[in-house]
C-alpha cells in the first residue's frame, strides 16, 4: 500500500526552470560560454583527422553532441532573458532587441544543424550583443 501511494504523488514528468521569482539573478555569462563552446566545437571538428578510425569517429560524435548541448543552451538562457528579464522600457531604448534575440535563437538553431565556422561565429557576436544590451540596461 504505501508503495502504490509513493508511486501515485512522484511527478509525472521533471521539469527545469529559472526560478521565475524576480530575484533580479540574472547573467548571460551564461549563454556566452555556451556560444563559445559552440564555436570551439566546430574548430575541433574540422581539425579532426579524416581517417576513418573508431578514435576519429568517436571524438566526431562526442564533439557534435558537445555543440548541439550548447547551442540548445544558448537558446535556453537566452530565453530566460528574453521572457524574465528584459521589459518594455529595454525594448524602448533598444528596439532592435526583439529581432536580436530572435536572430540569436535561430542562429543557435542553425549552429546545431551543421559544421560550419561562419555560423558558429554569427551565434557568438549575436550573444555577444545580447550580452552588450544585458549591461548596459544594468547600469
Amino acid at each position: 500500500m504505501a508503495f502504490d501511494l509513493r508511486r501515485g504523488l512522484r511527478p509525472r514528468r521533471v521539469v527545469h526552470a529559472h526560478c521565475d521569482i524576480p530575484c533580479g539573478i540574472y547573467d548571460p555569462h551564461e549563454a556566452q560560454l555556451a556560444a563559445q563552446t559552440v564555436e570551439t566545437m566546430v574548430t575541433k571538428i574540422k581539425a579532426l583527422p579524416d581517417d576513418g578510425s573508431e578514435a576519429s569517429r568517436n571524438s566526431f560524435a562526442r564533439m557534435v553532441t558537445v555543440k548541439e548541448q550548447h547551442a540548445e543552451r544558448v537558446k535556453h538562457e537566452v530565453t530566460v532573458l528574453w521572457g524574465d528579464y528584459f521589459k518594455p522600457e529595454h525594448l524602448e531604448k533598444y528596439p532592435e532587441l526583439h529581432d536580436l534575440v530572435w536572430k540569436t535563437l535561430k542562429a543557435a538553431s542553425a549552429a546545431k544543424q551543421s559544421v560550419d565556422s561562419e555560423k558558429a561565429a554569427e551565434l557568438r557576436s549575436k550573444v555577444d550583443e545580447v550580452a552588450r544590451i544585458f549591461w548596459e540596461t544594468k547600469k
